[in-house]
C-alpha cells in the first residue's frame, strides 16, 4: 500500500473534501483519512422509513462562502427556501413574528412604540459597520442601540437562529450582525438532505485522483525541525507527507501534535467555546398543525421547523419537522432531555405523538466547535499552524469572520490556497520522530 503523499486530509467532513479535492484537482497526490465508517461528519444525512435525517440543524446560507465555493465546483445545490411567515413562542404561546410587512402590523408580540423600534433596528443592521464591533458582545451593542426589551429579546433569537448558539453575553456583535444580514438574504433547505453534497464532493475527489481511506484513526502528527514529516495510525503505520489538513477540532488536535502546549493550536483550544445543542427530529404522517411551519423562541433558545414544507426531504411525501434548542452555560454538559423537547413540540404540533413514523434525538450534538466571542486573543485563525511549516487547519472552528459551514468552506479554500503557493518542495529527509 503506497504510504507517500503531497498533502493527508484528516477528516472527511465539509470541509475535508473541499480540500481534498481542490489540492487532487490542482495535480497533488491527496489522501484523505476519516475515522469514521462513512464521509460527511455533521453534513452527513442519516435515511430512517424514507425520510431524511440531518445532524441537527442546517440551512444554506445564499450569500455565504459555502454557497459560493460549492457552486463554483460545480455541485448541484437544489433545494428550497423556508416558509417566510414565522412564529414566536413566547410564554408558551405562539404569536407572529414580524418578519414581513403584514406580520409586523398583525403581531401582538411587538407594542406600537416596539414596531417602530424594530424597523428602526433593521434600519441599523442595513447601516452598521459591524467590522467595527470586533471587540464588543451582541448584549452589549443591543443593550446601547435598541432601547425596547422585546426587541432586544426579537434580535437576540433573530441572531441565535442565524448563528447556531445562544450566547448573546459572549458573541461578538460583529460576527453575529454580519450573520443576520447574511441569513436575510436568503436561507435554502437542501432536497435529500446535506449528504447530497458529501456524495458529490467524494465523486469529485475520487474522479480528481484523491485517495479516501474511511476507519482509518490517525493517532499523531509527526513533525520534525520546525516542519511536517508524516501521519502515524492507530495500526502502526505511517504515512509520509509535506503537508497536512487537519480538520479535527481543537480538543482532539492537540492531542495528535507532538508539542502542541508550545504551538498556536493550545492557545486554540483552550480559548475554544463551541455551541452545543439537543435536537428532536419527527417524521410525522400529517401536520396536526399545517400553518406553524417556523418558530423562533423568544424567552427560551428554541428554533422550530417544518423542513418539508418546500423541500424534499422523505421519499413518500410524509412530513420533517425539527426542533432546537440551544444550550447555555448550566445545560451544555448533559444536554436537554427528551421529554423537554416533546412538551415543547406539543405547543407547536399538539398531537404529533399519533403521527410518528420515525425519529431522531441527539440530545447533546455540538454545532460549531469554536465561536466567535469575546474571549477570543485573535479573530482570525489559520490557515497555517505558525510554528509547524506543512501543518494547517480548516473547519467550522477556523475563522476569518464566517460561521458554520461558511467557516469549514472558506478555511478548506485557504488552506488549499496556502498549500498550492508553496507548493510541493523536495521532501525532506524522513529521521525516526519519537
Amino acid at each position: 500500500m503506497n504510504n507517500h503523499f503531497d498533502t493527508a486530509v484528516i477528516g472527511g467532513g465539509l470541509a475535508g473534501l473541499i480540500a481534498a479535492t481542490k489540492l487532487a484537482q490542482a495535480g497533488q497526490k491527496v489522501v484523505l483519512l476519516e475515522k469514521a465508517g462513512r464521509l460527511g461528519g455533521r453534513a452527513m444525512t442519516n435515511k430512517k422509513n424514507g425520510a431524511f435525517f440531518n445532524l441537527g440543524g442546517h440551512a444554506l446560507y445564499l450569500a455565504g462562502e459555502a454557497y459560493t465555493v460549492l457552486q463554483q465546483m460545480g455541485i448541484a445545490l437544489e433545494g428550497a427556501a423556508p416558509s417566510a411567515k414565522v412564529h414566536a413562542l413566547w410564554n408558551g404561546e405562539l404569536e407572529l413574528m414580524p418578519t414581513t410587512p403584514v406580520a409586523m402590523m398583525m403581531t401582538k408580540l411587538l407594542s406600537w412604540s416596539g414596531k417602530i423600534g424594530f424597523v428602526r433596528l433593521f434600519a441599523k443592521l442595513n447601516s452598521v459597520n459591524s467590522d467595527a464591533l470586533d471587540r464588543m458582545s451582541l448584549r452589549a451593542w443591543a443593550e446601547a442601540e435598541v432601547e425596547d426589551p422585546m426587541v432586544r429579546h426579537a434580535l437576540y433569537a433573530l441572531s441565535r437562529t442565524a448563528t447556531y448558539a445562544h450566547d448573546p453575553d459572549r458573541q461578538l456583535a460583529g460576527p453575529v450582525l454580519k450573520q443576520l444580514k447574511r441569513a436575510i438574504k436568503g436561507v435554502r433547505y437542501l432536497h435529500g438532505g446535506w449528504q447530497t453534497i458529501i456524495d458529490q464532493l467524494e465523486q469529485q475527489a475520487r474522479a480528481a485522483g484523491a485517495v479516501i481511506r474511511c476507519g482509518i484513526d490517525v493517532k499523531a502528527v509527526l513533525h520534525h525541525e520546525g516542519a511536517v514529516q508524516k501521519l502515524l495510525l492507530a495500526d502502526g503505520s505511517e504515512i509520509v507527507v509535506s503537508h497536512v489538513v487537519s480538520t479535527a477540532p481543537p480538543s482532539e488536535l492537540v492531542k495528535l501534535v507532538q508539542g502542541a502546549e508550545h504551538t498556536a493550536l493550545h492557545r486554540w483550544n483552550e480559548e475554544a467555546r463551541p455551541s452545543i445543542a439537543s435536537c428532536l427530529d419527527l417524521n410525522l404522517r400529517k401536520l396536526p398543525a399545517p400553518g406553524t411551519n417556523v418558530v423562533m423562541g423568544i424567552d427560551q433558545p428554541y428554533f422550530f421547523s417544518h423542513h418539508t414544507l418546500n423541500a424534499k426531504l422523505t421519499d413518500d411525501g410524509t412530513y420533517l419537522v425539527h426542533l432546537v434548542r440551544y444550550l447555555g452555560e448550566s445545560e451544555r454538559a448533559q444536554g436537554i432531555g427528551e421529554s423537554s423537547l416533546a412538551q415543547v413540540m406539543s405547543i407547536l404540533q399538539p398531537g404529533w405523538e399519533k403521527e410518528v413514523i420515525a425519529k431522531q434525538y441527539l440530545p447533546r450534538i455540538t454545532v460549531v466547535h469554536d465561536t466567535l466571542h469575546t474571549g477570543r486573543f485573535e479573530l482570525q485563525t489559520g490557515p497555517g499552524v505558525p510554528e509547524i511549516r506543512g501543518l494547517y487547519v480548516a473547519g467550522d472552528w477556523v475563522t476569518h469572520g464566517e460561521m458554520l459551514a461558511d467557516a469549514s468552506a472558506a478555511s478548506a479554500v485557504r488552506a488549499v490556497d496556502a498549500i498550492l503557493q508553496a507548493g510541493v518542495s523536495q521532501r525532506p529527509r524522513v529521521v525516526h520522530v519519537s
